[in-house]
């Protein structure tokens, strides 16, 4: 079995490039399907879950062609199945995106539930009611989901929250769907943005994305086009807090500053010096940070997506810092890995108040979840000894070679096979 095993490591040093986004690019796959020419995709990551949806347009008669490092060529025009496999549904939350744009192109979709990260609930009623909303008949029936109808046709949907999954679903249905839709109390991440202006490339008629009201003018039929996906605003925040906890300092190339902006200023409060550079994003760390609060918002507010890597920066800042977590009810998971570690970490409800600077220990740990994992690395390497990731799948799901960039900085990170 694969662990990922972090020695205390010395302040990193050096560049790290950081990759195509893993929610820009899943849900761009996904949006490949309502394309009827030759797609061509550049910044793709290299991830697990890349690979999966990819698996999952090529089981619904899409070809993808992998024609360099980050880039793919993909074409949908002979489109032909509806039904998503359970085994690929199963693994990955993401793939429930493919239900809006095969209802929007076909008529019918039938899905399994999807599967991901266990961090709480995330419905997928919002989903549902934008295409309830927008003419399909949904039928739920032990776990599957079949959605149909003969055309949608454009309405009024209001999000009672925020959702980033339901705001990219209902766009990609309604780009092909018949007069006006508009999607009020929409998500507003650059990931939505990103998506909006890959549609419109293959000729769908989008506007507002990034605001809280986003307008959809259905088309007959979308073309082909040529699409970068936009930096990882996580894996790039990852980066600039492994600087601050170790006390380094480390550019980060590759990067949309203005996506960063709730990191960056708790990095400056932390008392780290953080400076812009063009698409570059400087960090050097303090050697004892002062102390932080967090709280988690949807965009633009702080990343629930960095909670758990902030956290881990916490157990190094002086006094008491407090992280409250507003967006998923169950995204403490890894403060009992934290314990085991050292941390003195106290949770109150969706509270948790972190008590530094505290010496580590390297542990026998695992990763609950993406962010967790990537948190876990971040201790180990502030750890006394040797710390030993289990779990580590999920990390792979969402950051592309992530031991090699952390030893491009000089961190003493490295994957072993062990017996479980």
């Amino acid at each position: 079995m694969e662990k990922i095993v972090v020695e205390k490591s010395p302040a990193l040093k050096g560049r790290v490039r950081i990759s195509g986004a893993k929610n820009a690019a899943l849900p761009i796959l996904a949006a490949c399907l309502l394309g009827t020419e030759d797609i061509y995709l550049e910044e793709v990551p290299d991830l697990q879950d890349v690979n999966i949806m990819c698996k999952v347009l090529e089981s619904l008669g899409s070809t993808v062609e992998v024609t360099g490092k980050g880039k793919l060529k993909i074409n949908s025009a002979n489109l032909r199945e509806y039904k998503t496999p359970f085994e690929l549904m199963n693994k990955m939350r993401a793939s429930f995106l493919v239900m809006g744009p095969l209802l929007g192109r076909l008529g019918k979709t039938e899905n399994s539930l999807p599967g991901g990260c266990t961090i709480g609930a995330r419905p997928i009623d919002y989903h549902l009611k934008g295409f309830r909303a927008l003419g399909a008949d949904i039928v739920e029936d032990i776990g599957n989901i079949t959605a149909s109808c003969e055309k949608l046709v454009g309405d009024k949907i209001y999000l009672d929250f925020p959702s980033v999954g339901a705001t990219e679903n209902i766009m990609m249905a309604a780009v092909l769907a018949q007069g006006e839709t508009v999607i009020e109390n929409a998500a507003k991440e650059p990931e939505i943005v990103d998506l909006s202006n890959f549609l419109r490339k293959l000729g769908a008629k989008v506007t507002g994305a990034g605001t809280s009201t986003i307008r959809i003018d259905g088309v007959e039929k979308l073309g082909g086009a040529r699409h970068a996906i936009i930096p990882d605003r996580i894996e790039a925040g990852t980066f600039m807090v492994a600087a601050a906890i170790t006390g380094g300092d480390v550019l980060v190339e590759n990067v949309i500053p203005n996506h960063m902006k709730p990191i960056i200023a708790k990095l400056k409060e932390s008392g780290c010096k953080v400076i812009e550079e063009g698409d570059n994003v400087r960090v050097i760390g303090k050697e004892i940070p002062d102390s932080i609060d967090i709280k988690t918002l949807p965009y633009p507010g702080f990343p629930t997506d960095m909670q758990a890597q902030f956290m881990a920066y916490m157990t190094q800042c002086k006094g008491s810092n407090v992280a409250i977590e507003t967006v998923f009810e169950n995204r403490f998971m890894h403060v009992e890995e934290f314990r085991k570690m050292g941390a003195d970490i106290k949770i109150d409800g969706r509270s948790a108040v972190v008590v530094g600077p505290k010496k580590l220990t390297g542990a026998r740990v695992r990763a609950s979840d993406l962010r967790a994992g990537a948190a876990l690395i971040l201790v180990g390497l502030v750890a006394e000894g040797k710390t030993y990731i289990n779990d580590i799948y999920h990390i792979d799901r969402g950051y592309e070679g992530i031991e090699d960039k952390f030893r491009g900085l000089g961190a003493k990170v490295y994957r072993i096979e062990e017996d479980a």
